[in-house]
Parts: structure tokens; C-alpha cells; sequence
């Protein structure tokens, strides 16, 4: 019998997207557990999260700099990852050794709304100030390029008359609250086939 899947999560801040794929996890939605959550500050709300769950959580300090990159795929390759995903992480993460096995989750309908400088908030103002009548979330795997990836699925929801970014970003999330698992399940099908 083949053991769950390891799965390495990086984050940058609150942690509610790490937290609903360790609870997928533990209500057994996912042959899978999250082995590690690598953050760059040990006070990230994803800290927390993951201690909260007996997740090991692993600080990588930005700098320096040049051994950044060396030092995430350090901590993944300890834990045992097979599969990395992408929890509000606000940094570009160097793919090379984890191409076809990265999946980052992005608060809009892509390609729109997509890009350095669009994460959060941002992109919840940016929609309402397109006038879009429809939002979601988008789960993708990750290349060079931000939010550029093939997609792996997307969940829409309405842009309703009246919306805040605050009340668009709490319907999004919980469309992304679907969306991460089951991107997870498709994607663990082929990272464990190859």
C-alpha cells in the first residue's frame, strides 16, 4: 500500500490556503499530507496554521539572496516533497527542479487579472474596477513567468451589484476552498504516475 503523498506548501503570509489543504487532508478528501510549509518569516500567519496542525514549518530568511532558492528546495528535499504547492507565496519561485510538479492557486479567472503585483486584494479592486459580473479562482502549474501556467481547473462565482473587495475576496475564497483539493487530486494522479 502506497503511503500518502508528501506535499510542501510555501507561504508568505496569513496561511488559510496551507490550513484548507492540511484539513482536506486530515478529513481524508486527499491521499496526501502536507509534510512541510516553508515560510521566510517565522511570525507568517502560515506559521501558525501549520503548528496548530503538527505540520513541520521550515523558516528560509530571504537573504541571503543568492542561496535563497538553494535553501527552499533544501527544505522540500528533506521532507520528502513530491508535490509543492504554491499558499499566497509572493515570491517568484525557481521551478527548475520541481517543473511538473508545482500548482499555485491565483484569486481570479485567468489570464486576467494575473501578473507581478496582482495578488489579493489587488486583484479583487482590479476586477470590480473592470466591471467583470463573474470571478473565481484559477489552480495552475507554475513556470517562469507569474500566474502563467497551464491551468489545472478554474471554480467562478458572481460578481454581485454592491460587491467590496472584501466581500468578492470571502466568495472567491470559497470557491478556492474547492478548487485547491481537487487540483491537488488530479495533479497527485499524474506526479505519482511519472
Amino acid at each position: 500500500m502506497r503511503s500518502p503523498a508528501r506535499i510542501g506548501a510555501l507561504a508568505s503570509r496569513g496561511g488559510r490556503t496551507v490550513a484548507n489543504i492540511a484539513d482536506a487532508c486530515a478529513r481524508g478528501e486527499l491521499d496526501a499530507r502536507v509534510a512541510v510549509c516553508v515560510v521566510m518569516r517565522p511570525d507568517a500567519g502560515a506559521a501558525a496554521h501549520c503548528r496548530e496542525r503538527g505540520i513541520p514549518v521550515e523558516v528560509v530568511a530571504p537573504e541571503p539572496a543568492a542561496t535563497f532558492d538553494d535553501r527552499v528546495d533544501a527544505a522540500l528535499r528533506t521532507h520528502g516533497v513530491e508535490l509543492v504547492c504554491l499558499c499566497g507565496y509572493l515570491r517568484r519561485f525557481r521551478v527548475d527542479a520541481w517543473r511538473g510538479r508545482t500548482l499555485n492557486i491565483h484569486p481570479a479567472l485567468l489570464p486576467d487579472f494575473g501578473g507581478p503585483g496582482m495578488w489579493g486584494e489587488h486583484v479583487h479592486r482590479a476586477v470590480l474596477a473592470a466591471g467583470r459580473r463573474e470571478s473565481g479562482c484559477t489552480v495552475h502549474w507554475v513556470d517562469e513567468d507569474y500566474d502563467h501556467g497551464e491551468p489545472v481547473l478554474q471554480r467562478r462565482c458572481p460578481v454581485e451589484p454592491g460587491d467590496t473587495p472584501e466581500l468578492l475576496a470571502a466568495r472567491v475564497f470559497r470557491e478556492e476552498c474547492l478548487a485547491y483539493p481537487e487540483a491537488i487530486r488530479r495533479a497527485l494522479g499524474a506526479v505519482r504516475k511519472s
